[in-house]
């Protein structure tokens, strides 16, 4: 009889495993349970990601060789909207940037103000294909590029001055050239990189890639077509930035492609808008993204 009773439980147990797995419970991953032993390892699946995806995401590459992909989400904001409780100077009331960069983009304006640099101008955003087409015919090919190359297609990039003077001597230019990386931003043509960019040094310049990413291209000195090329070859690094741990992994897609992606970790996908995909794993947290 005692034999017959640990049978019908273990039966029982088993069924109750099954249901678990088949209803994809939270504490189960693949029909294994994530026990105190190892649901603080880093749990991953295989998962579809579409070619697009390449073309899309904070990390994308654009220039001459690599133009902006029709995929590309646009989010873009009137910054007025973002800004008009501040006093930062905008060129144009019209002015439109990427949501995800405007957040930001304000709290460095207001950290510089805080560290008493404050003499911006927010000249340059967003640009419709429209309008990039008509800058390069009207300044050309030493001051701008043909519609569909420029980063400010993106909505990812924007152009900031002084009004004390040129960003390369100013104090503006200095703070932005020493902090912009805490806030997810990078110089994107500094000097002596432009055999890399294949543009000439601008100092007003600055690209949204977010962290950790500014983080590991201001402490290696590298620009962005150097950390692609850096993730590509490595695959996958780790770093620490304000505390924070995390993990960033490169994985080539060809027309549909699986990749294991966290299940028990927040992440972000960012293509490079060439050939892969890069995911960015907070090793902090849940399973959110």
């Amino acid at each position: 009889m005692e034999a017959m009773d640990k049978r019908l439980i273990w039966i029982a147990i088993t069924a109750l495993l099954t249901y678990g797995v088949l209803m994809g419970k939270p504490w189960e991953t693949s029909g294994q349970p994530l026990t105190g032993a190892n649901k603080s390892e880093l749990q991953k699946r295989q998962t579809k990601v579409k070619q697009e995806q390449v073309h899309q995401g904070n990390l994308v590459l654009v220039n001459l060789d690599n133009p902006v992909s029709e995929s590309v989400t646009k989010d873009n904001i009137m910054l007025a909207e973002r800004f008009k409780k501040t006093t930062i100077a905008m060129a144009d009331q019209d002015l439109r940037i990427s949501e995800r960069t405007a957040e930001p983009l304000l709290e460095m304006m207001e950290a510089a103000r805080k560290d008493g640099v404050g003499d911006f101008i927010i000249n340059s955003g967003y640009r419709t294909l429209a309008e990039q087409e008509k800058l390069y015919v009207e300044q050309g090919t030493e001051l701008a590029m043909p519609a569909g190359r420029s980063e400010h297609n993106l909505g990812l990039s924007v152009d900031i001055g002084s009004l004390s003077g040129k960003m390369n001597v100013t104090k503006e230019g200095r703070w932005l050239q020493e902090n912009a990386w805490k806030y997810g931003f990078i110089l994107r043509y500094p000097e002596g990189k432009t055999d890399v960019t294949g543009i000439q040094y601008e100092p007003w310049h600055f690209r949204y890639v977010g962290l950790p990413h500014s983080a590991v291209m201001q402490q290696q000195d590298m620009v962005l077509e150097e950390y692609l090329d850096y993730l590509k070859q490595t695959k996958s690094i780790k770093t620490t930035v304000d505390g924070k741990t995390y993990q960033i992994e490169y994985y080539e897609v060809q027309v549909q492609t699986e990749i294991p992606l966290p299940i028990n970790r927040s992440y972000e996908l960012s293509g490079n808008n060439r050939d892969g995909i890069i995911v960015t794993i907070s090793m902090e947290g849940g399973a959110t993204r």
